[in-house]
């Protein structure tokens, strides 16, 4: 596989809007080629019989069951609000929407 080139890392860095310097291009190719090279290497370990995964570990999620606990009511938790209407927070309008 041929390396990444100083040419191909100046045109991503006019994509991605980035001044680089002639030092920075040789540093960054350099990386980029390393890092390509450890995908690779990747992608030759993988074998047909494993299956492509987001994490070496199974995941799950824990859940707690929904109950029911004691809280604010709707008048205790606006006393302390600015401003309220129709029990919720009253806010700046800042889209210009119509409310």
């Amino acid at each position: 596989m041929p390396g990444i080139t100083r040419e191909e890392v100046a045109h991503l860095a006019r994509l991605a809007r980035l001044e680089l310097t002639d030092e920075d291009l040789d540093h960054f190719a350099g990386q980029l080629d390393d890092i390509i090279g450890a995908v690779a290497r990747v992608s030759d370990v993988a074998d047909q019989d494993v299956p492509p995964t987001s994490h070496p570990l199974p995941l799950t999620n824990v859940m707690r069951p929904d109950e029911v606990r004691p809280s604010l009511t709707p008048q205790q938790a606006l006393s302390g609000a600015p401003a309220a209407a129709q029990q919720r927070f009253k806010v700046p309008q800042i889209l210009g929407e119509e409310a």
